[in-house]
């Protein structure tokens, strides 16, 4: 009787091991949460020629913010340029250029160069900037020097963009 018991046993656990279930579907990730915000800012020497955008409430420390600033229509359509953007004198040396950093808190857009008074008001003047927070996971997977592709990957709709007003 006891051989029979251990030979069942142990029939009883191959025949389990070898049950294993592969799920081969997509992947999908109901907690990712992104967020774009819109903010006119003009840039100047009151402000010191930046802007700080306040988190309410704080990103996580491992998501990604992206920066985008509206640099014209092209048939109809906005472009939008990922930050940093710089521009130079015609002989390679800096102008100016537009720059930022973040915190799990806030996000920092100022302008850099060596005379930014001097620079054109349409670089300065109601600047429109576009603050992505991506995923950090998301991030790798997609071009992000091209906003709407961004955008699409992140299934954001225009309506869904919070403006800012200062």
């Amino acid at each position: 009787m006891k051989k029979i018991i251990t030979l069942l046993a142990v029939v009883g656990m191959f025949s389990f091991q070898s049950c294993t279930v592969t799920d081969n579907g997509p992947i999908v990730d109901t907690n990712t949460i992104s967020e774009v915000f819109e903010v006119t800012t003009s840039f100047n020497s009151t402000n010191n020629y930046s802007k700080l955008v306040t988190f309410n409430p704080s990103i996580y420390s491992s998501d990604v913010v992206l920066v985008y600033r509206l640099s014209g229509m092209y048939q109809g359509q906005d472009l939008w340029k990922l930050l940093p953007e710089t521009h130079y004198f015609s002989d390679g040396t800096l102008d100016f250029g537009y720059d930022f950093d973040f915190t799990k808190n806030d996000v920092n857009i100022y302008m850099v160069g060596n005379d930014l008074q001097s620079v054109s008001t349409d670089f300065r003047v109601n600047q429109v900037l576009r603050v992505v927070i991506v995923p950090a996971s998301f991030a790798a997977s997609f071009n992000t020097n091209n906003y709407a592709a961004v955008i699409s990957a992140l299934n954001i709709n225009e309506n869904q963009i919070q403006k800012i007003n200062f």
